[in-house]
């Protein structure tokens, strides 16, 4: 019997099998509000266990790539209905990722009266594409007043609300990949000298008061973060005391009673392996679901969870380009080509019209 098609708890929700929907930017949300056409997209990769949202910001703030979708009003929260119920209508649970860009931010792609912030004023090395003047330099960021951290801690949970409201089953809190939660934890964007910086106590602290506020709103076992300890993505580069700081973070996030932590391993696309070790240390240290990601096929799926090394196994790019992987996987048959080019254009293409198998 195959563990990764096998049915498995995740807190009170009952998933259809392991294989999990990693979030993937895809640039579809015209005006920042979900749409139809996002909702079809979902549906179609509904045979996944849990289907995780592409990054969602929780504030005007945090949108800083364009065409991505918030849930800070109430037509985007209206704009995700569709989207939970072409997922639950499919068998998937999903939950929605909040993703709060903070600096990884261009000024074009905000709202009027919206503003680029950040622990600190240290710009993103590279550029932001806008739709209105192409690739231009990150904007330098405003660092945040203590005022801005309690606004933002108060957003996100007007955001879970909202979540609950459009049907989610869950949050997934992005707490990686460079963005404002993990700018928090790292030195390098956090040049702090408050109650929010310096040792990795206080550079933990807005994540950790960002989560128990969330888990407090709609309740902890709706409630998951996600982390990439050693990933470089966003201008943020390796420090010595890494793994000591991601440990104290697996012990503090262990006692918020949040249901999963979920693990980001970019190496498969050319960032620093995440070492066993800091695998294993969070298996060890976080008593409720893990969640491994990072250039799994069906082998190595099935190996690490007979292995015991987590719970459940998140896969991106596949599922981008094969609506139906979990038959594909069950089958051992072929997957369609991947179209880079697609990745984030507006419409249809390279999105909703990848080939499913023929019966």
């Amino acid at each position: 019997m195959s563990l990764l098609f096998s049915e498995i708890a995740l807190g009170p929700l009952t998933l259809q099998n392991r294989l999990v929907m990693a979030p993937m930017t895809r640039c579809r949300a015209l005006d920042n509000i979900p749409n139809a056409l996002m909702a079809e997209y979902y549906g179609q990769r509904a045979s996944a266990g849990l289907i995780v949202t592409e990054g969602v910001s929780p504030s005007p703030n945090g949108l800083g790539y364009p065409r991505i979708p918030g849930i800070f009003s109430p037509a985007q929260t209206e704009g995700w209905k569709l989207a939970t119920d072409a997922a639950h209508a499919g068998g998937a649970k999903i939950f929605i990722q909040f993703m709060h860009c903070g600096r990884v931010a261009h000024q074009l792609n905000l709202p009027e009266g919206a503003r680029v912030v950040a622990p600190s004023a240290v710009v993103a090395s590279g550029e932001m594409y806008t739709d209105a003047k192409g690739m231009q330099p990150h904007t330098v960021p405003e660092a945040m007043t203590e005022e801005d951290i309690q606004t933002t801690i108060a957003e996100y949970v007007q955001a879970a609300r909202n979540a609950i409201e459009a049907g989610f089953d869950g949050v997934e809190l992005h707490s990686a990949n460079g963005y404002l939660l993990e700018q928090f934890i790292r030195p390098n964007t956090n040049q702090r000298t408050d109650g929010y910086g310096g040792t990795i106590e206080n550079r933990a602290r807005f994540v950790l008061e960002v989560a128990e506020a969330v888990c407090d709103a709609i309740g902890k076992d709706r409630v998951g973060i996600r982390l990439s300890p050693y990933g470089v993505f966003n201008d943020m580069p390796i420090y010595d005391e890494m793994a000591a700081d991601y440990t104290y973070l697996s012990e503090q996030l262990n006692k918020t009673g949040l249901m999963y932590i979920h693990l980001v391993d970019h190496s498969a696309r050319g960032a620093p392996e995440v070492p066993d070790n800091i695998k294993e240390t969070f298996r060890k240290l976080f008593s409720r679901t893990l969640i491994l990601s990072g250039g799994y096929d069906a082998r190595r799926a099935e190996s690490d969870l007979a292995a015991g090394k987590c719970d459940l196994i998140a896969v991106g790019r596949p599922f981008l380009s094969n609506p139906d992987l979990v038959a594909r996987w069950k089958s051992g048959a072929t997957e369609n080509e991947l179209n880079m080019d697609t990745f984030y254009t507006p419409g249809p293409e390279g999105y909703t019209d990848y080939p499913v198998m023929q019966e």
